[in-house]
């Protein structure tokens, strides 16, 4: 990941120097381990702090909605599929963008290292499929590979899909066997089965709206948990309210979400918010054979319209 940092920044700093782009969108290393933040470098100084590494999980599509600047994003496989979405959506205009592509081996769960070494740690870096992990109690070097965030390991795009200049090899194109099987463990269940599992998934929720903040693809004037007039979700902890607003906006992102799991690395409540999302995805995968961010010619099927549409719905 080093080679991709160095990578990152000569052409960020190039880019900048020649007055190309007015921000480069990338990553910074945080204050504590495990920690990068979102960095827009605005000279060539400050693009020698951009970073890149397995903890670059935010989804850096969320920094260049209806803006009014020429900007280079630092992208991974899902950030790039968001920029394509952001295109298509008359977010931004492709030639707004210059696309820093960087293939993407996975990144790593924060969250389950946390809990194996504790709150406390103190040092954390990698060397190729090792990372190495130190807190005031113990020591280890771990593969990567049993690390990654679940939304990594049933990733079908770690290479950028559209990109102006490279940071790096292109990597190989996984092969997945079934990213819906957690979806089809919950299609198994009956009902009341079903109403309970997203109750308990749901139950922790303090509706801080983290997961919405976070999603690339959120970008609604007024969001309708906003809305007052008319008022169509409570604004307290109503369990219905709360349910409302999770379904709700994963039907927003219906056809649109590329799995990139920046609503549940958001949450401080460690929901499993892509539970919703995936489903979706899966429909609209199984009928009408998409999948977000792709290509830049085509609108999600949802939409538009056309005659050859499933109908199996109509009764």
């Amino acid at each position: 990941m080093d080679t991709y940092t160095e990578k990152i920044r000569s052409i960020a700093g190039s880019l900048l120097k020649e007055g190309k782009v007015d921000r480069v969108i990338g990553y910074k290393k945080g204050s504590i381990p495990m920690a990068t933040n979102p960095f827009a470098a605005r000279t060539v100084e400050q693009a020698r702090e951009l970073v890149f590494n397995s903890t670059c999980v935010m989804n850096l599509a969320n920094y260049i909605t209806d803006s009014s600047e020429t900007i280079a994003v630092a992208a991974k496989g899902c950030d790039s599929r968001n920029i394509v979405t952001h295109i298509v959506e008359n977010k931004i205009k492709r030639d707004q963008v210059y696309i820093i592509g960087v293939p993407c081996s996975g990144m790593v769960d924060k969250r389950r290292i946390i809990e194996e070494f504790g709150s406390d740690l103190t040092e954390f870096s990698e060397n190729g499929d090792e990372i190495s992990v130190k807190s005031l109690d113990k020591e280890e070097v771990l593969k990567k590979q049993d690390y990654l965030r679940d939304c990594c390991t049933t990733c079908i795009k770690p290479n950028p899909v559209v990109y102006d200049e490279l940071a790096g090899e292109l990597v190989p194109e996984p092969e997945v066997k079934n990213r819906f099987a957690s979806v089809e463990k919950i299609e198994a269940m009956d009902p009341d089965e079903k109403y309970q599992y997203f109750t308990d998934l749901t139950a922790d929720c303090i509706r801080c709206y983290a997961c919405r903040n976070a999603c690339p693809i959120c970008y609604c004037p007024t969001c309708f948990v906003d809305e007052s007039g008319p008022q169509w979700v409570g604004k307290g902890q109503n369990e219905t309210d709360i349910q409302t607003f999770h379904f709700l906006r994963a039907f927003h992102c219906a056809g649109r979400c590329t799995d990139c799991g920046a609503c549940e690395e958001a949450c401080p409540m460690g929901i499993k918010v892509r539970e919703f999302t995936k489903k979706l995805n899966k429909d609209t995968s199984e009928l009408f054979g998409w999948d977000a961010g792709l290509d830049q010619t085509k609108r999600p099927p949802l939409d538009t319209y056309s005659p050859e549409d499933p109908d199996d719905f109509i009764k």
